[in-house]
């Protein structure tokens, strides 16, 4: 059956529209220009544009620059869009103009048709104008970057910060529960001198926290919004109202610490504040990748490998060697962090096209940056409550190796000298025989005294109260 179509116009002329979109004729174009990829502005984005919609309604009829009755079917319009009841209707392309002036249309045109609805009329009418009334004091140069924002600054504060939260505490209950455990240390994968397995997961517990910490200074620079500038960052055809009161509503609902941009060509022209959050991401996707590449290495075996730890068991590991289990939470995570370093190269890249008056790469920077924020919270939380809340310590394994490490003749240094500990780390070396044996045979220092300096609780640092 041939799908039913209605006509819309725009400024190009006529275009046919599906008879049961809520978007108009410039969305239906850019549907027709931009066929180049599957991927779609995500729902913090889409949920962001209608934050900004609806609070500009709210300032334009408060100015008496809006009817009240189409400000009240534009505001219950974007309510909708703000619960993801409109989702559907947001169908272009990541890769379109760098603007992102066709996605800003894409709003306005879904906001106008669906608050005529609401009003009484026809979709396609115009009573409710995507540009006149929707738009209204506004340019897409100052709302999509305001709304990358707003996106970006909600994600991290409601779910990314949230789940490393819960991987930090989950980490550093292992900490305390592994204190007891004393192992080889390494360096350069090398053996090194022993350190407890409560220890190494206190530093990941601290990496983590480290990497809440430099998210939450990103409240500053993507607290600072773009709206208001319009075009060019002179706010022409704006009130002068408008930005403040706009973002002090948009402030109240999410709960967010918004403010209007100091510098309004600053603000448009470039990207940096994203730029900045993309590292903070990055800082953050690369102590993760640490911390599971390390537990990957510490549960390697279980038998031939370190095999310190116990991964939990989640799935069978192999299509061909039965009952082998892989680590494949840390390989998860370690995948994620590799797409955010990626996205990150992007993000970048995408800051230096800001030419003159605005940045022009403006859709791909929000679908990368949004993504990173989505991909490390949910990989996060899987780590947490899959791997890391399953961890056990494989006490008999950790202890049976430091008799063996040939650093062990470190803490004979300070007594005997470098270079006759050396001498002993050699000949225990050469002999297959350990740094105590041959200390007692050679050190000049009695066997008490040698197992005193040698005593690998002593070599982990002062016990703390």
């Amino acid at each position: 059956m041939m799908q039913p179509f209605r006509t819309e116009g725009d400024s190009m002329g006529q275009m046919q529209v599906p008879e049961d979109a809520y978007y108009g004729a410039q969305t239906a174009r850019a549907v027709e220009n931009f066929p180049i990829s599957d991927l779609r502005f995500p729902r913090q984005f889409i949920r962001a544009m209608g934050l900004i919609k609806k609070h500009a309604a709210i300032t334009n009829q408060a100015l008496e620059l809006l009817p009240p009755n189409i400000s009240v079917a534009i505001q219950k319009a974007a309510n909708e869009v703000i619960e993801g009841k409109l989702d559907d209707q947001f169908v272009l392309d990541i890769f379109q103009t760098g603007s992102g002036t066709s996605t800003n249309m894409n709003a306005n045109e879904v906001l106008a048709n669906r608050a005529i609805e609401i009003l009484g009329g026809k979709r396609g009418d115009k009573s409710v104008h995507p540009n006149d009334h929707v738009n209204r004091g506004q340019s897409s140069n100052d709302v999509i970057p305001t709304a990358i924002h707003v996106a970006a600054s909600e994600s991290i504060v409601r779910q990314l910060i949230p789940a490393l939260e819960e991987l930090q505490k989950a980490l550093a209950a292992k900490a305390a529960e592994f204190h007891e455990v004393l192992k080889i240390g390494r360096t350069h994968l090398q053996d090194a001198t022993p350190i407890r397995l409560g220890q190494e997961f206190s530093g990941y517990a601290a990496q983590v926290q480290a990497g809440i910490e430099r998210l939450r200074k990103l409240e500053g620079p993507l607290g600072e919004l773009a709206l208001g500038g319009t075009a060019v960052g002179t706010g022409l055809n704006t009130h002068p109202e408008f930005p403040r009161r706009t973002i002090e509503g948009i402030a109240r609902e999410t709960g967010l610490n918004l403010r209007e941009a100091e510098n309004h060509f600053a603000a448009q022209g470039a990207i940096d504040g994203c730029v900045e959050a993309s590292g903070a991401l990055k800082a953050v996707a690369v102590g993760l990748i640490k911390i599971a590449h390390d537990i990957r290495w510490l549960g390697s075996g279980p038998r031939c490998g370190l095999g310190e730890i116990k991964l939990p068991a989640t799935q069978p590991g192999s299509s061909i060697m039965p009952g082998k289990v892989n680590p494949v939470m840390c390989e998860m995570v370690i995948q994620v962090g590799a797409q955010v370093i990626g996205n990150d190269a992007t993000i970048a890249f995408s800051g230096t096209f800001g030419a003159f008056e605005l940045n022009t790469m403006l859709p791909v920077t929000a679908y990368n940056l949004i993504q990173s924020i989505e991909l490390l919270a949910t990989a996060s939380q899987v780590f947490s409550r899959r791997c890391i809340s399953g961890l056990e310590a494989n006490k008999e394994k950790c202890e049976s190796m430091i008799e063996q490490s040939l650093a062990m003749c470190t803490a004979l240094a300070p007594v005997i000298g470098y270079d006759a500990a050396a001498k002993i780390a050699k000949v225990a070396y050469q002999t297959g025989r350990t740094v105590r044996e041959v200390a007692i045979e050679s050190s000049g220092l009695d066997k008490a005294k040698i197992d005193r300096l040698l005593d690998p609780r002593t070599q982990t640092g002062p016990e703390k109260s």
